[in-house]
């Protein structure tokens, strides 16, 4: 396709939908969040409903951004794992703000995260290691410094091999470099699309004594408001 031809493309949104201040569902955020993502993951067409953008920024103010998966998430907000020694993690440790955005297009709709980040505590972090799948271990430990170049895809599988034949019969350590973070959630905006692009927006920040008028009580320390398309 022509880039001269982009201005054209316009899909159409999955409209009857909306979303009304009175029946969200939820006015907490985060109970809110588990409906949506309970109907994404529920949804077939979704192959991968806790996949998500992760943005972040480093000392310089530069902003980087890339896919990530969630891998839990509940009161104390939104969990990803990562090699500790990588460029989002060295971001993170300057910078520990970050952006999250889960996009559904069958569904019409995402979700903007913002919040604080911290690294989950070790024994969690080791907890969910045990659990990945074998060559999933094997690989956190032959990406040591991830984003780094390397010479060859073979340097990777000759790595790995040898990784497994020293872990022969025996369980897999968590790397020490290897972990997660948790981002806390201080604003969520819920969106859904309409044809018209008179889609809907429902922010949620938690509640101060400082915010001005249009805000709605919600709950557990939320308010939220409706945004302009």
């Amino acid at each position: 396709m022509s880039k001269a031809h982009l201005s054209d493309v316009r899909a159409p949104y999955k409209d009857g939908d909306h979303l009304n201040e009175s029946s969200l569902g939820s006015k907490n955020p985060l109970k809110l969040f588990e409906i949506w993502f309970d109907i994404a993951r529920n949804t077939e067409s979704i192959k991968e409903p806790n996949a998500m953008t992760l943005a972040t920024v480093n000392g310089e103010g530069q902003p980087s951004a890339r896919m990530v998966l969630l891998k839990d998430f509940g009161p104390n907000g939104f969990v990803f794992f990562t090699n500790y020694r990588s460029a989002k993690a060295k971001d993170l440790e300057m910078t520990p703000y970050a952006a999250l955005v889960l996009y559904w297009v069958d569904l019409c709709r995402s979700i903007r995260i913002e919040g604080s980040v911290e690294k989950l505590p070790v024994a969690e972090s080791e907890h969910y290691f045990k659990r990945r799948p074998r060559a999933s271990q094997i690989s956190a430990h032959v990406s040591q410094f991830q984003s780094s170049s390397i010479e060859s895809r073979q340097a990777l599988e000759d790595m790995a091999a040898k990784i497994e034949t020293q872990y022969k019969d025996k369980p897999i350590p968590k790397p020490e470099y290897w972990g997660g973070f948790t981002v806390r959630p201080k604003k969520m905006e819920f969106w859904q699309g309409q044809s018209s692009r008179m889609s809907d927006r429902i922010v949620f920040v938690r509640q101060t004594n400082d915010l001005k008028t249009n805000w709605l009580p919600g709950e557990d320390g939320w308010c939220f408001q409706r945004l302009q398309p």
